[in-house]
């Protein structure tokens, strides 16, 4: 029995190392074991990440109170325990109000490693995308000064800004959602993909490596590289019009580019697409074998594709629901409105 393990092992480790010498050639990459290489991956040289502040960012993305009804929190929307995302097709938010171009929530895993955020991709960092689901009207429908002074009416929110930034801090909004920020570029899940790249052949099985090799070769890879699998800003519709395409009316930024979503627990995430109209993974690989290489991705491609996919289900950070500091006679009132 052990020479047949030993023999198993062997064969894998043969077929891994070609596989991870292509993989990187063509733009994949994983997460570092190392946990000084991803701090330097994740950090924000302009508001260092520390321990105090993640801890005060997560209170802060779960706390209702921000937004104007009191109902809605980040996690309503980028809900943890689940994919990082909502799960229906249209961001819902303040009033049951879908989104009104119809777009899906992206997930917050791994959104550290974007270069572009929103599916326009008009903000470049988390610090920046924070503020706006924040005060948009159909999302959270907040002011910045609802905000500001919902944070600074309850002295322990005080308390843990001036352990998290000194005594002297000024709470306002901006410090508000780069603190939330924080906390979300923690949110990092490393897979047995990674486990792969970083040099260990037995963490992704033969069908697994097979599916690596078909979306490889089929070129998924041209679009979903890096160490997000996506997160870039591309082309849409290269080789065909996307065959739900009428469902909202986004047509990407100025260029007509939209943001690559990452493939990361992407069976975690559905339903897909920009406007969240295809629940089925296999589906939705054909149809962007379709609409984006030219090529009729077989059921048995497509199913090979889903294999390797499901290798990028990665561990994900443990989050505890925290306690919430209690309210005061100035914290504003929640408006449904």
């Amino acid at each position: 029995m052990k020479i047949v393990l030993l023999s198993t092992l062997a064969v894998v480790t043969l077929m891994a190392s070609p596989l991870i010498d292509q993989a990187k050639e063509a733009g994949l990459l994983s997460i570092p074991e190392n946990p000084t290489q991803l701090m330097k991956l994740i950090d924000n040289a302009k508001n260092p990440i520390t321990k105090k502040k993640v801890e005060l960012g997560k209170k802060l993305y779960f706390d209702p109170r921000l937004s104007k009804s009191g109902l809605i929190s980040c996690n309503t929307c980028h809900n943890l325990a689940m994919g990082g995302d909502d799960g229906v097709p249209a961001a819902t938010g303040h009033k049951w109000t879908a989104n009104p171009h119809h777009l899906n929530s992206p997930t917050v895993y791994n959104a550290v490693f974007f270069s572009s955020q929103f599916w326009d991709g008009r903000d470049p960092d988390l610090e920046k995308q924070a503020q706006g689901p924040i005060q948009a009207h159909p999302e959270m429908a907040a002011t910045k000064d609802h905000v500001a002074n919902t944070v600074t009416s309850m002295p322990a929110y005080i308390k843990e800004f001036k352990k998290a930034y000194g005594k002297d801090v000024n709470v306002t909004f901006e410090l508000i959602t780069d603190t939330i920020a924080t906390f979300e570029r923690t949110l990092v899940t490393p897979a047995p993909y990674d486990e792969f790249l970083n040099g260990c052949p037995s963490a992704m099985t033969p069908e697994e490596q097979a599916g690596m090799k078909t979306f490889i070769d089929k070129g998924c890879a041209t679009c979903h590289n890096g160490v997000a699998l996506g997160g870039e800003m591309q082309a849409f519709e290269i080789t065909a019009k996307f065959k739900n395409a009428h469902v909202g009316d986004f047509k990407g930024d100025a260029n007509g580019l939209v943001k690559t979503p990452t493939l990361r627990n992407i069976t975690q995430t559905a339903p897909y697409f920009h406007n969240g109209t295809i629940w089925g993974l296999k589906d939705a690989i054909i149809e962007m074998g379709r609409t984006q290489l030219g090529l009729e991705i077989s059921d048995k491609e497509a199913a090979s594709i889903e294999v390797f996919l499901g290798a990028l289900e990665g561990k994900k950070p443990e989050v505890l629901t925290p306690e919430l500091p209690s309210e005061t006679a100035n914290t504003p009132r929640p408006n449904l409105d």
